[in-house]
């Protein structure tokens, strides 16, 4: 159910034309992507149950899964406490990725575990 008048959408966009809009999986507790929704986009979302983003290189809008099939059902969005990005939480089919991963999230570049005693060395 859509918790928010439609004409009360442009608060997200006060800021800029464009938001970051975080997709999460509900059931693996992953984060899967990161992309961008203009208010057309964020209406397109709530009215249809499904993602859709504003691509900014190829200046159009996209339903997420429309040619792979790899849909991202939608469960709840929350605006954060600067109405300046969303997260929207989602129940994934598929890889979310366009290289065939799970996940965007996959070039790992820091991990404390290999990160030793914290101490750093003199040089």
């Amino acid at each position: 159910m859509v918790k928010i008048n439609m004409n009360d959408l442009d608060k997200f966009f006060v800021k800029s034309e464009l938001i970051p809009a975080i997709c999460y999986e509900v059931n693996t507790k992953t984060v899967l992507m990161l992309a961008y929704m203009n208010k057309e986009s964020l209406k397109k979302t709530l009215e249809t149950g499904y993602t859709w983003f504003w691509s900014r290189s190829r200046q159009e809008y996209w339903n997420k899964g429309a040619t792979s099939g790899h849909v991202q059902r939608v469960v709840s969005i929350y605006g954060d406490c600067d109405n300046d990005t969303l997260l929207v939480n989602v129940e994934q089919t598929g890889a979310a990725c366009h290289t065939g991963s799970y996940s965007c999230f996959f070039n790992e570049i820091y991990d404390s575990s290999d990160a030793g005693d914290g101490v750093p060395e003199n040089k």
